[in-house]
C-alpha cells in the first residue's frame, strides 16, 4: 500500500473515487432492493440480522452483537428484532439471572426465510455485479476495498 502524506482537501481523483463509490453502492442495493420487493420479500436489513444469527454459534446473538456486525444504528435494530419476532422469524430468550440480558434466536422460519432471500440476493448480486467485473477486477476491488477495514 502505498503511504501518502495526509492533505486537509482530498485531490479531484479522490473526489472522483468517492462520489463513484457512492454513487455504485446506491445504484447496486436499490436494485437488489426492487428485486427483494418485487419477489414479495422483506427488505436487505431482515436478510442481515437473519444471515448473523444464522451463522453465528447456535443461532443466537445479543443484540449489541447483532448491531457490531451489520451496519444498523441500535435504534433501529430495535424495532427491526421487534418486526422479526412479530413475524415469528426469530425469539428473545433470557440468559442470566436478573432477566436483563437477551439472546435473539434465529428460529426455523427464520431460517427458512433467510434461505428464500438469499437466492434473490445472490442473483442481484451476480447481475448488478458479477456480470460486469472479470474474477481479476473482483479480485483487485476486494483488495483495494480491503484496506478500509
Amino acid at each position: 500500500m502505498n503511504k501518502k502524506t495526509i492533505s486537509t482537501t482530498p485531490s479531484d481523483t479522490v473526489v472522483d473515487a468517492w462520489i463513484g463509490l457512492m454513487r455504485a453502492q446506491q445504484r447496486l442495493l436499490g436494485q437488489i432492493e426492487a428485486d427483494l420487493k418485487s419477489a414479495g420479500l422483506p427488505p436487505l436489513g431482515w436478510y442481515d440480522v437473519l444471515w448473523e444469527l444464522v451463522r453465528s454459534p447456535h443461532g443466537r446473538l445479543r443484540p449489541f452483537e447483532i448491531e457490531e456486525r451489520t451496519l444498523l444504528a441500535q435504534y433501529n435494530l430495535s424495532r427491526l428484532i421487534d418486526r422479526l419476532e412479530k413475524a415469528g422469524l426469530v425469539q428473545r430468550q433470557t440468559f442470566d439471572q436478573d432477566g436483563r440480558g437477551k439472546w435473539v434466536v434465529v428460529t426455523e422460519e427464520g431460517r427458512a426465510l433467510q434461505k428464500r432471500i438469499w437466492k434473490v440476493y445472490a442473483k442481484g448480486i451476480e447481475e448488478n455485479l458479477g456480470a460486469k467485473l472479470s474474477e481479476a477486477d473482483a479480485a483487485t476491488l476486494t483488495s483495494l476495498l480491503a484496506r478500509f477495514k
